[in-house]
């Protein structure tokens, strides 16, 4: 007879199974549905429809480049038009009375498509990062930035928390600048058996390449603004407290750290239009604005540097905008605005963008497989230009870098410590594989 515990792992896996064939079969006949709501009601209508919305599409977006890179009348004139594309696709559906059908066959074919994922999901999505138990902590030496965030280390009452479960909380009061790094040098030779950090991505960066160096555990709390660091490590960004859970109930992570310049970096580093607008004064008072004024220029090249990148074997000339991160984004963010599924890659992600038309802004919806955008990953990046030192955002913070800059990652550098319950850890959705869909949906349970 069969041990219990086997029996019981095969019940799970078959019944898993048994529900993933069954979310293929729903996502087959939701996309069918979808193509006969069209075909019943709209008929042969159905290839103005799509033509009509195609159409729309495209010149929202090349009204959205006539925005960024225009000034004047001329950008007003654009942003009406982005503004009155989609406007015109709503109104030809409903003179046509097929606004409803539309709006339900693009709700069928979202949810073919979530069903689709949902059954595809448990194989075709890359592994979590593996976790081993944390060890005790004596000494854990924690350095919080009050102006971080709007004040988020006083308003969640970090360093109360902190010294409750045991850290030595040190705080950056002054007004003067602290080298954090050398701070976090210090309490290292004075015996602290971890260091941490309540504070911005630029702060956590410095601390984490002081762990890694002297291979002590690193626990990121996400005090800053946006955090994506610890959004990638799946941390609650709304509630910075419960990072210190991984005091009393943490796990580890062996993550890669990236360096760009000799400098370290735990998201990205952005070269280009982006770059430059981060090195204005204005930019920290008025972003939108800021960016509004100087893309102009930068996309149209009347100012910037022409940059030239060598990733691994490939040579990228002349592109707008190159972002390399520390491990490569989900397959469809082509602005390192999305996640990373895993850390611990020991690979660089490069996407470079060279937009020179609106049709190839229109392109960009595209995402990666847009002819202006080209994506790699490469385990170094070198990136010269023609000029001596060129404007560069590491990890968001405005830097200026002789040339070359060599980018690189150090895999498993790092040793970062997370509580065991993470409510955002993340699993990149699979791209949607209709043959694999189909060929899921036609299984027939063996006997």
């Amino acid at each position: 007879m069969e041990p219990t515990t086997h029996r019981r792992t095969k019940h799970r896996r078959t019944t898993q199974q048994r529900g993933q064939r069954w979310l293929a079969r729903g996502s087959l006949a939701a996309a069918a549905a979808a193509v006969l709501v069209l075909a019943v009601f709209a008929g042969l209508r159905t290839f103005a429809l799509l033509g009509a919305g195609i159409l729309g599409t495209a010149v929202t977006a090349a009204a959205v480049w006539w925005v960024l890179s225009r000034r004047g009348p001329a950008r007003y004139l654009a942003l009406l038009l982005a503004l009155a594309a989609p406007v015109w696709v709503l109104v030809e559906y409903t003179r046509a009375h097929l606004l409803w059908v539309v709006l339900v066959s693009g709700g069928l074919w979202l949810l073919a498509a979530g069903a689709g994922r949902a059954a595809l999901g448990p194989r075709s999505s890359p592994a979590p990062m593996p976790e081993t138990a944390a060890p005790a902590f004596h000494r854990p030496v924690l350095i919080m930035n009050p102006r971080s965030g709007g004040g988020k280390v006083d308003r969640f009452g970090l360093r109360a928390k902190a010294e409750q479960l045991g850290a030595d909380v040190v705080l950056l009061e002054g007004p003067e600048p602290v080298d954090v790094a050398a701070l976090a040098r210090a309490r290292a030779a004075a015996g602290a058996d971890l260091l941490g950090v309540a504070g911005g991505d630029g702060t956590q960066a410095l601390v984490a390449d002081v762990a890694a160096e002297l291979g002590l555990p690193f626990l990121v709390i996400p005090a800053g603004t946006r955090n994506h660091f610890a959004l990638d490590l799946g941390l609650d960004r709304e509630d910075p407290s419960k990072a210190l859970d991984a005091l009393s109930d943490g796990v580890e992570l062996r993550v890669d750290l990236g360096r760009a310049g000799g400098l370290p970096f735990v998201n990205n580093v952005s070269f280009g239009a982006y770059a430059e607008v981060v090195q204005s004064p204005a930019y920290r008072d008025g972003k939108t604005r800021t960016t509004l004024d100087l893309l102009p220029d930068l996309l149209a090249r009347h100012k910037g540097a022409e940059l030239t990148a060598r990733v691994d074997e490939h040579e990228v000339t002349g592109p707008q905008a190159l972002l390399v991160s520390n491990n490569p984004y989900g397959a469809r963010d082509i602005a390192g605005l999305g996640r990373r599924t895993r850390l611990d890659g020991g690979i660089l992600g490069c996407v470079g963008v060279r937009v020179t038309s609106a049709a190839q802004a229109a392109g960009l919806l595209r995402g990666s497989r847009s002819a202006g955008v080209t994506t790699w990953s490469a385990a170094s990046v070198v990136v010269d230009a023609d000029q001596d030192s060129i404007p560069v955002g590491l990890d968001g913070e405005a830097v200026r870098m002789d040339v070359p800059v060599r980018i690189e990652v150090r895999p498993g550098a790092l040793r970062v410590i997370v509580p065991r319950q993470r409510p955002g850890t993340y699993r990149e959705r699979p791209p949607l594989d209709w043959r694999g869909i189909t060929g899921l949906a036609l299984t027939v349970r063996r006997p």
